[in-house]
């Protein structure tokens, strides 16, 4: 079964296999699943075509994938462009939510840099 250009895998269930697409998470494809009246637990080998066809026209109706990432991108880039606080944080790579960075914020920053063990070696006499 395929969604937006997106395969959604044969051994998943339809709860889990509907978030391989960009912006349908968990919540969204419950819902999507109890409005159509499917079973959370039904794999998609097991649907029948009038049952993919009303997943997809539902999950199309959302913003998804490419459309979506765009926007985001667009948001950030406005962020940016004004010169805010969290423009400049997204700008650095760094957290644009308060969250402290002396310690943790190793997703953003990176790999930690070490500098040196801090010891210096004794000179042979």
């Amino acid at each position: 079964m395929r969604i937006s250009g997106i395969t959604i895998p044969d051994k998943k269930q339809l709860e889990f296999g509907l978030s391989e697409v960009y912006g349908v998470g968990r919540p969204r494809a419950i819902e999507i699943l109890n409005e159509l009246s499917i079973p959370l637990n039904t794999k998609p080998t097991d649907l029948t075509t009038e049952q993919e066809n009303a997943i997809r026209e539902k999950v199309e109706n959302f913003t998804i994938e490419g459309e979506l990432k765009r926007a985001v991108a667009a948001n950030v880039k406005r962020l940016k462009d004004i010169n805010s606080y969290r423009g400049s944080r997204h700008a650095k790579r760094l957290p644009a939510r308060g969250q402290r960075t002396k310690t943790n914020a190793r997703t953003l920053k990176g790999a930690k840099k070490t500098m040196g063990s801090g010891k210096r070696k004794l000179e042979k006499t």
